[in-house]
């Protein structure tokens, strides 16, 4: 039986355990988009993991979705995410940096003069926002035209190189709650009728060009995808999601990816999940659907074997040093959602370790 706090081997490195920080939107960064200081104390707190995400980091300026979010497209932001990758490594730790696209979960007011938030189709998300005005609804989005697609692709590629350049280990695409490449994926946000958009083998193309100039941009193994079959957030709809991934799932396994990343949506996403760990012959990191979001009985899909990594989100927020509390089955300190997004040291690094 696989123990959690075995090594795991990924396809360009061996990490020291099978428990992951899972990606978390903190809204901390700095004027431009910058990691501050205590966003590099944040991670280098939580470096005991087998595997750091980074929060979803913007591939450039057009992809921002929410206020205070880091960036990898600008010489700036390089710089400042290499002073975090260089303390993590220097505690041992591994840390991939999450490219989040946010596509049509995002605000004008949010964007610099002139831009729009884009999406596959000019259809609006139903819902709200935070930006630095407060509330506001989602807006129609620009519809990319097949050379913007090919340009977003791109943009993706040059921020894979940027996130090699300032230090990390590799990088994981967002695919998952509702952004840009999940609207790709979903017959609700993506009404195109070219070979962008219509039936699954369309659908999917975005999410393979993706993943294929990435890998091509920084090694394969390098190279991660996250996904979220069926998952309702952000105004996402996928009534029959489990066919599109597993065609997505088959057409990237050959290429040697460091990890698939899958979310679960609830109880019922489970045999999406087993049937893409069936179709993917690659390491499999889950963020599962469990009873609670700190619950910390997920380590026993590692010991059947569901899973060759756990990712955990408010649990590891909360407990700094949660790879040895599950070792030693807690005690655990309790997460304050007032201080998940936004604001100073005060719920994000300032939990106590033991």
């Amino acid at each position: 039986m696989t123990s959690a706090f075995e090594p795991v081997h990924l396809p360009g490195a061996t990490l020291a355990n099978r428990i992951a920080l899972a990606p978390m939107t903190r809204s901390r960064a700095g004027e431009g988009g910058v990691a501050t200081a205590l966003v590099s104390e944040y991670y280098t707190q939580r470096a005991s993991a087998g595997l750091l995400i980074s929060e979803g980091i913007q591939p450039s300026a057009v992809g921002q979705g929410y206020p205070f979010t880091p960036g990898l497209h600008s010489a700036e932001q390089v710089a400042a995410w290499r002073q975090v990758t260089d303390s993590v490594h220097a505690v041992g730790g591994r840390i991939f940096a999450q490219l989040m696209h946010s596509g049509r979960i995002g605000h004008p007011s949010l964007l610099p003069d002139g831009l729009v938030p884009v999406a596959p189709s000019a259809v609006a998300a139903q819902g709200q926002l935070f930006t630095g005005d407060g509330m506001k609804d989602f807006v129609t989005p620009h519809e990319l035209t097949g050379a913007e697609v090919r340009e977003t692709v791109a943009d993706y590629a040059r921020a894979a190189r940027n996130a090699v350049e300032a230090g990390f280990d590799g990088v994981e695409l967002h695919g998952a709650n509702g952004y840009l490449i999940h609207q790709f994926l979903a017959p609700g946000s993506n009404l195109r009728t070219d070979e962008w958009g219509g039936p699954v083998e369309n659908r999917i193309r975005f999410a393979v060009e993706v993943v294929r100039a990435v890998a091509a941009a920084i090694g394969a193994e390098r190279t991660a995808l996250r996904v979220s079959p069926g998952n309702t957030y952000n105004d996402i709809s996928e009534p029959d999601p489990q066919p599109a991934y597993e065609a997505l799932v088959k057409e990237l396994d050959g290429l040697g990816l460091a990890y698939l990343h899958v979310l679960e949506n609830g109880p019922a996403a489970r045999e999406t999940t087993l049937a893409l760990r069936k179709q993917f012959s690659g390491p499999l990191v889950l963020n599962p659907a469990t009873e609670g979001p700190t619950d910390h009985r997920a380590l026993t899909l590692i010991e059947d074997g569901t899973a060759d990594l756990i990712a955990f989100g408010a649990l590891f927020l909360a407990n700094p040093d949660l790879p040895e509390r599950l070792r030693t089955e807690g005690p655990y300190n309790a997460p304050d959602p007032s201080t998940f997004f936004g604001g100073d040291a005060r719920g994000y690094t300032d939990y106590p370790a033991l």
